[in-house]
């Protein structure tokens, strides 16, 4: 069976000025990498949707909502907290964001397509219900996870976070929803500066020493995620895929290689396939050292899909 792949060209558009790390070459770059390694032909392609309000307000504030909209602006940049700012790209390259995670989502949980790759920007993780920072607008993965479960029927599903950055925003909208598990991996005292208590019952964070490398990763993994997910028998996985704590990333100092992609994210195939009926939805976070980012997201699509 296929995967699918979701993207779409208003990626492209949203930038937040020169230098900025989380920039359109991201999305880019892993394209021309999967057309390269001939990833591509064993996925089918599909344009991302615009989200709807109806979907964006399943995890997000009607008050930030709208008042997201009336920032966008017409040209030059908003800033909306220190390091994220809209520019007149934004707000429809963020529901277009969101929109694949939902499209994802319903192909998947369909039983059309056992897994899909969303590469798509901005990304979405540290978006809290009433708020944007750290890069993100809307929590994408949130959007498609409420969808899931709001509308699609489904009664238990699981995030995995191994951006280096705890994802904040996730943990914000979705601590204490006893449908979902959340397991995480995040460098310890590093931005968003919090996530080692835990805000609910179903969330599993697991905090990684600085200058640690994947060895640090299985562990957390072996011990900390897989009991819990085994235990939690997901219907559906959804993975917040970051890929900057790699050891050429300067946004951490944590060691992790290539290939600790492909370990990592061959451990979830495995619990998706005994529990999951094989389903994933995979959405890109951070990742930004680009030549790191393209291979790696290359090694994560590879366990994906089932090719080595």
């Amino acid at each position: 069976m296929k995967s699918a792949y979701l993207s779409h060209s208003s990626s492209m558009r949203h930038e937040m000025g020169a230098h900025h790390p989380e920039c359109p070459d991201r999305v880019a770059v892993i394209a021309d990498r999967l057309l390269a390694r001939g990833l591509l032909d064993f996925m089918d392609s599909f344009e991302a949707p615009l989200a709807t309000e109806a979907q964006i307000l399943r995890a997000h504030e009607g008050r930030y909502f709208a008042e997201l909209r009336a920032q966008a602006p017409t040209e030059g940049y908003v800033q909306v907290d220190p390091d994220t700012a809209m520019n007149p790209g934004t707000w429809t390259a963020a529901l277009h964001a969101a929109g694949a995670v939902v499209k994802a989502t319903e192909l998947v949980a369909s039983g059309e397509y056992r897994r899909a790759f969303c590469n798509v920007r901005p990304p979405g993780h540290h978006a809290e219900r009433g708020q944007a920072m750290g890069f993100c607008f809307f929590n994408n993965v949130a959007v498609g996870i409420r969808h899931a479960l709001d509308e699609l029927g489904l009664e238990r599903v699981a995030l995995v976070d191994f951006d280096v950055h705890h994802g904040n925003g996730s943990e914000d909208i979705l601590a204490g929803d006893d449908r979902v598990l959340m397991v995480s991996t995040f460098q310890r005292r590093l931005y968003p500066f919090n996530g080692e208590a835990p805000r609910g019952a179903n969330m599993c964070n697991m905090a990684l020493d600085p200058y640690s490398d994947g060895a640090a990763l299985q562990k957390a993994v072996t011990e900390g995620w897989l009991p819990r997910l085994r235990t939690f028998a997901p219907q559906m996985l959804f993975i917040s895929a970051g890929f900057d704590a790699h050891r050429e990333d300067d946004m951490s100092q944590l060691g992790w290689r290539d290939a600790d992609y492909g370990w990592v994210t061959q451990r979830l195939v495995e619990v998706a396939d005994e529990f999951a009926q094989g389903r994933i939805v995979s959405v890109l976070e951070g990742g930004y050292h680009l030549p790191a980012l393209a291979r790696s997201v290359e090694m994560h699509v590879r366990a994906l899909i089932g090719i080595d």
